[in-house]
């Protein structure tokens, strides 16, 4: 038993073995007459008949304790539209007694304010309460939660429907329309999929209605636009609506809209965007589209380039849309890239942020996983899952688990660093390749990797799925701890700043005499030194990498923080 858990041993002639994971669950009953009789007279107290009555009277009087007591009921709160203080009595059974536990105020998960209102109510400030008390108090936050959330949404949704509806975005403060994504109402579809999983019914009708009868127009007559926005926000969208909405499942239409009217709309987009690979003269897709024409051609800027990034960042979309559609060629063409890619010299694994369409070849040496080279790395490993790779190691996609694990190796040797003074890990780049000057710079972008990294390690299961299975090696476990030190570090982004919002991107100090550096931010704050942002990296674009890390990790792990 001392090879397994924890002990200690009691000295003298007869010493005796406690295991201290059993001490720790005998019951208070068990603990009172054990402490009370060990401190009068040791074994052989109860071997006298004064020792015996002393303890039939400290028995009598637990047991009588226990048989009168009765627990406080409990003031839950949250939930009611007005913010006020909604009321739930609960009272303890009989049976939870011994599972009282005094909760401090400070390790609860609720937030400043929560706790300020659960205290006006009765619920903390050194109150006994069950443990049953405890998930019915989260399950109400959690609620008000989702409740306040889901009127934030619907307050953008309003605005947007009232001044900018069918355009691209809405300038708030102008009130009025903008078309900067190409023109194809990228709100109304990006926004789709949201609504639906937040039953903003409202929401779902307006939407589902303008694709229906307004989207066919403007693919008609639209000119270009680039491939990788139109990808990931409209054919995207397209299809997670026609997937939440029962498409494959020939589910009757809800909101007044065949979900075949998405796939429609998606096949027509679809067909338009595949002249971006049709038309190239290598595997590698032009970058921008003419919709009307049905054509394609290289940017008119860096020298006809495609960011790497951008075209290997389609895959998922075109595959799924071949695998609704019963056409293969959308799936086949966007994974050519890929295939294209494995055969091509890389640094580590890690590829510069350029490629040319026209030789197939990657052009100059940045490496960065910022802008232009992010979700390369990304659809490495989202795309192996989306076709199964976890599921078999004879997979057809085995080749992009290697390619993952290869560039992560490339990641933690060339590019994670920790800053000074207090540690935080980073991701820089090599503008210069990997024989050049290492940049400590990190934008908002590469926060990323840190969602990415936890699905890696569990292959899209739970830590504890994972670990059952016996899928999670050594390395599997280094990838995850590296998740959360990097997604501690782009929340510190947010921590560190005055309006709680991050920089669009961060530089990290790596010298330790340095006092400060912070052009922008809050001087008082605890990584200040460590984090150093910039005058015109002042702006925030409302960026979804940490948040969608951050709920990555917490469905990996399942911890709170």
């Amino acid at each position: 038993m001392g090879s397994v858990l924890p002990s200690f041993t009691r000295p003298g002639a007869n010493d005796t073995l406690y295991d201290n994971a059993k001490v720790r669950r005998r019951s208070p009953v068990q603990v009172a007459l054990q402490t009370g009789l060990s401190s009068i007279g040791g074994k052989n107290f109860t071997s006298c008949s004064i020792g015996k009555f002393i303890a039939i009277l400290l028995f009598m009087g637990i047991c009588y304790i226990a048989v009168t007591h009765t627990p406080p009921s409990k003031a839950l709160l949250r939930g009611s539209e007005n913010q006020g203080l909604a009321k739930a009595q609960l009272k303890s059974p009989p049976g939870e007694m011994w599972r009282k536990a005094r909760i401090a105020k400070d390790t609860l998960f609720m937030t400043g304010q929560e706790r300020d209102d659960l205290k006006k109510g009765g619920f903390l400030n050194e109150t006994e309460v069950t443990v049953k008390d405890l998930f019915h108090a989260e399950e109400l936050v959690w609620r008000q939660r989702q409740e306040e959330v889901k009127t934030a949404f619907r307050h953008a949704w309003k605005g947007y429907k009232d001044y900018a509806m069918g355009y691209d975005e809405l300038k708030p403060l102008s009130k009025r329309g903008v078309d900067g994504l190409g023109g194809l109402g990228a709100t109304v579809i990006d926004a789709l999929d949201t609504a639906i999983i937040m039953d903003c019914d409202e929401v779902v009708q307006d939407a589902a209605y303008w694709i229906e009868t307004e989207l066919p127009g403007k693919l008609q007559d639209k000119g270009q636009v680039n491939l990788f926005e139109t990808t990931i926000r409209i054919l995207g969208g397209l299809l997670s609506a026609y997937n939440l909405l029962g498409g494959e499942k020939e589910t009757a239409p809800k909101y007044g809209t065949n979900p075949k009217v998405f796939l429609e709309r998606a096949i027509d987009l679809g067909d338009r965007l595949h002249s971006a690979f049709s038309m190239s003269p290598s595997d590698i897709p032009f970058s921008d589209v003419n919709l009307r024409e049905k054509s394609a051609h290289a940017a008119g800027f860096d020298g006809g380039a495609s960011s790497t990034a951008e075209a290997a960042t389609v895959q998922m979309e075109f595959w799924y849309l071949s695998h609704v559609s019963g056409d293969p060629k959308y799936g086949k063409s966007a994974m050519r890239v890929f295939e294209h890619m494995k055969g091509l010299p890389k640094a580590e694994g890690l590829v510069p942020i350029f490629i040319s369409p026209k030789s197939g070849e990657f052009i100059g040496n940045n490496i960065r996983l910022g802008s232009r080279g992010d979700s390369y790395y990304e659809y490495l490993l989202k795309v192996w899952l989306q076709q199964g790779g976890a599921d078999s190691e004879a997979s057809a996609v085995t080749y992009l688990r290697e390619m993952y694990e290869e560039a992560m190796s490339g990641v933690k040797h060339l590019l994670v660093k920790k800053s000074q003074p207090k540690g935080l890990v980073f991701v820089g780049e090599l503008p210069n390749g990997i024989t050049g000057n290492f940049s400590p710079k990190m934008d908002h972008l590469v926060c990323f990797l840190a969602g990415t990294l936890a699905l890696g390690a569990t292959r899209g299961m739970t830590k504890d799925q994972a670990l059952r299975q016996g899928f999670m090696n050594e390395r599997d476990l280094q990838d995850l701890k590296l998740a959360e030190d990097l997604c501690h570090t782009c929340y510190q982004m947010y921590a560190v700043t005055a309006t709680g919002l991050a920089p669009e991107i961060a530089y990290f100090n790596l010298d330790e005499q340095a006092q400060n550096g912070m052009d922008g931010g809050k001087k008082d704050a605890e990584y200040g030194v460590d984090i150093q942002i910039h005058h015109l990296d002042r702006h925030n674009l409302l960026r979804p990498e940490t948040v969608e890390s951050l709920f990555v990790l917490y469905r990996v792990t399942g911890e709170i923080k």
